[in-house]
């Protein structure tokens, strides 16, 4: 934990956001101007409507998709010398947290110089798409705004698409996947609902058991979703959708995570002056140590981290993390 630098409540909640998405702060501004680009078919389902490849690691895309109803954007991290060494690398897909003004950009927003800063000088793709506001990395049972089907557009397009565009390795051994808060959820659950697609999984803070403490995670789901994406439509239904759920809940599915690496951090201590952590981290933490439990219950390694601290990404457990997956992934 660098105490000393610690993240403040404005820098951290408006950076990536927290499960308090409905309380996030305020608009960031735009990462990179971006410029119309023509039709880009190759067989993802996706189709580029604007693009900005003039930074040489930070490539911008926004793509129109039938799996959305909006235009998502994904930034691509390339690494230093990839236009240069011909090779090819393998791929971590970073989840941004919930909050409405959190979004593919909120990585590359984080104090200590984030996303970039961690990875300078690694051979790693790092690709951050969009998750909506409150999309939770599902599709929603119902929607009053047309389609916001996350998975599917991460899942069956996003990943297809980055295989056919950069040098990837198209194999489990080649792909991670990990996020913040709500993004730490949506790794955790893409891992185990797709056990063969990824090798390593991490969650900052993120809450790994939608039916605890009576399901207040699976309720929060609805409520900010509902609020915030979905014009009162909801991720699990009312009354829930118990199978859905079930397909969800990383607990519900610990022999999944067998033969992976998986990397588990939260906070231990909220700030009273903080009212976000308080209300989000005591939870995300009792989640993960039931995680960690089970895990360890059904022999599967693991690493889990308390930190003092309330809901926000630590940047030294950040890059620990990074270091942890290029040396469990496929070697450039």
């Amino acid at each position: 934990m660098l105490s000393e630098h610690r993240p403040t409540r404005r820098n951290v909640l408006k950076a990536v956001g927290g499960i308090s998405a409905g309380m996030a702060l305020g608009g960031a501004g735009i990462l990179a101007a971006a410029s119309p680009a023509g039709a880009a078919e190759d067989g993802s389902g996706l189709r580029i409507v604007q693009h900005n490849e003039e930074d040489p690691r930070m490539w911008y895309y926004k793509f129109a998709t039938d799996a959305i109803g909006w235009e998502p954007a994904v930034n691509v991290l390339l690494p230093d010398d990839y236009h240069t060494s011909g090779l090819t690398y393998p791929v971590l897909y970073l989840f941004h947290g919930g909050g409405s003004d959190q979004d593919f950009r909120s990585w590359d927003q984080l104090p200590e110089g984030g996303i970039r800063a961690w990875t300078a000088g690694k051979p790693l793709i790092v690709v951050m798409p969009d998750g909506g506001h409150a999309g939770w990395y599902s599709n929603p049972v119902s929607s009053n705004v047309g389609p916001r089907n996350w998975e599917t557009f991460h899942i069956d397009q996003l990943i297809p698409w980055v295989e056919a565009n950069f040098r990837t390795y198209a194999e489990q051994d080649g792909r991670a996947v990990g996020g913040f808060s709500m993004g730490g959820f949506g790794a955790l659950k893409y891992a185990a609902k797709y056990p063969g697609h990824f090798a390593s999984v991490s969650a900052h803070s993120g809450p790994p058991s939608l039916r605890r403490d009576f399901g207040a995670v699976t309720h929060w789901a609805n409520v900010t979703s509902a609020a915030l994406d979905l014009a009162g439509g909801t991720i699990y239904g009312e009354p829930w959708d118990e199978a859905r759920v079930s397909a969800d809940n990383p607990m519900e599915h610990i022999e999944s995570y067998r033969g992976k690496r998986i990397f588990l951090v939260a906070g231990d201590s909220p700030s009273p002056l903080d009212p976000f952590s308080m209300i989000n981290e005591p939870e995300v933490l009792a989640g993960q140590r039931e995680f960690r439990a089970a895990l360890g219950g059904a022999d599967i390694p693991h690493e889990g981290y308390e930190e003092s601290g309330g809901h926000w990404v630590r940047p030294q457990r950040a890059i620990d993390d990074i270091n942890g997956i290029v040396a469990r992934l496929r070697r450039a």
